[in-house]
């Protein structure tokens, strides 16, 4: 067994060779072509909404940012690392972190998104999360000064937290998580102000609410879904009997106890709908469980395809050594990250495999609510990027070999300080990236202005 303080000293000794501060140079592929791996991913989405995908990237630079996993993992392939690779989250930005309920219903704070997770360099997480607090901070308007403080903010949380989760055991680590209430002498009256209004909206993200928002009841009283398209719209998914067989191998790859809970439900709908940002084009469906008393229960079926950690940064697997589990099944690869990586995570966690294509199932609005940080003020801004370094640190303390990371920080802001500057360089080539995409879609760039 290597122990935590040799890991530690391991971190220490990597400085020589890979000194902190060479993290701070970009250096651009001159041969890189940001909207050439665009076309590549939309080749197995769905075509009729890849023109929506482009128009939501479009929207500002830090929307555009946040489709962009693959560009950065392209980008990140050649830049600096220390060698040592862990389970990490892939699309770290800080819109991707977030407020969910737990099983025991508290509120925890923590990552939220795990489409892109695999075994890979701990560095690509913290650049995708520093660049991204720099790009929101240029998108609110703050000067120079400010976005780079505010970067210094985050990455500064991310390492001083890394290196307190060490003075843990594993098992103390393992039940580190961030529960948020409405009333917490932790937090500046400002920030919590924010955490109040985020719970607020978390108790109207539920299944029942979204039911009486877009359904109705058909003549046999059953549950239906109302189109709304393109991003609700009713799915070709077969008939019911194809339908139950989905959900009886979802079923299977559920514990025993939430197994049991499920097969009380009928699936009564099934609708296609429209995700995110960087997910538009995905295969994506809501199904509407009913029970027994009619009450509804709402599964999210999510396509899981390749990681872009793996296809376009060559990461070197996509699953950490000695998970076990299907290798070859990126819904498996979505829940067994997610489930490393988060504190606690929603029981309904699940996988499929329908027509050859791979999906991930979680529960749909179980009072998840992300904070949108283009609203919060300097101060609130600011809680929050550490908030979310914090979790980020928390996530990557799960893997074995963490502890490198913990000795190579140290516990002077020599990383902070470079990794600072590689995403105020990289902010700006996300931002070229962002207008030549502008460029190439005339038509959405009139209707735009």
């Amino acid at each position: 067994m290597v122990t935590y303080d040799e890991l530690i000293e391991q971190g220490i000794a990597a400085r020589t060779r890979v000194p902190r501060s060479a993290h701070r140079v970009y250096t651009p592929d001159p041969k890189r072509d940001p909207l050439g791996i665009l076309a590549r991913q939309h080749e197995s989405r769905l075509p009729d909404l890849v023109p929506l995908r482009i128009e939501r990237m479009l929207q500002d630079p830090f929307s555009f940012y946040r489709g962009t996993a693959a560009l950065q993992a392209a980008d990140l392939a050649t830049e600096t690392v220390t060698g040592v690779n862990l389970c990490i989250c892939g699309d770290a930005h800080i819109a991707n972190f977030g407020l969910f309920a737990s099983p025991q219903r508290t509120m925890v704070f923590d990552l939220n998104d795990f489409d892109e997770a695999a075994f890979g360099p701990w560095e690509w997480d913290v650049k995708r999360f520093v660049t991204s607090v720099i790009i929101a901070a240029q998108h609110k308007g703050r000067s120079v000064k400010q976005t780079y403080a505010t970067a210094m903010h985050a990455a500064a949380a991310y390492r001083v937290d890394l290196r307190q989760m060490f003075d843990l055991s594993a098992v103390e680590r393992y039940y580190v998580r961030a529960d948020v209430k409405a009333s917490d002498p932790r937090f500046h009256p400002s920030w919590q102000k924010v955490i109040n209004q985020a719970l607020k909206g978390a108790k109207r993200r539920t299944s029942e609410r979204a039911i009486r928002k877009i359904t109705r009841r058909a003549a046999d009283g059953t549950l239906t879904i109302v189109e709304d398209p393109p991003t609700l719209m009713h799915a070709d998914v077969g008939d019911e009997r194809e339908v139950a067989q989905i959900v009886d191998q979802y079923r299977a790859t559920l514990p025993p106890d939430v197994s049991v809970l499920l097969s009380q439900y009928t699936a009564t709908d099934v609708v296609r709908r429209v995700v995110g940002v960087g997910s538009v084009g995905t295969r994506c469906y809501i199904v509407v469980m009913t029970g027994a008393r009619g009450e509804p229960l709402v599964l999210q079926v999510k396509e899981a395809t390749d990681s872009a950690l793996t296809t376009f940064g060559v990461a070197p697997a996509s699953l950490p050594p000695g998970t076990h589990g299907p290798t070859d099944h990126n819904g498996y690869r979505v829940v067994a990250n997610q489930r490393i990586l988060q504190a606690v995570s929603d029981p309904f966690l699940g996988y499929i495999e329908v027509h050859e294509h791979t999906y991930y199932v979680r529960q749909f609005r179980d009072g998840n609510v992300s904070i949108d940080a283009a609203d919060l003020e300097p101060r609130v801004f600011n809680e929050y990027v550490e908030a979310c370094g914090t979790a980020l640190a928390r996530a990557h303390s799960q893997s074995p070999n963490a502890a490198f990371i913990a000795g190579y920080l140290g516990d002077k802001p020599k990383f902070d300080e470079a990794v600072v500057r590689w995403g105020l360089a990289y902010a700006r080539q996300s931002n070229e990236d962002y207008h030549a995409l502008r460029k190439a879609s005339p038509t959405l760039h009139e209707r735009d202005s």
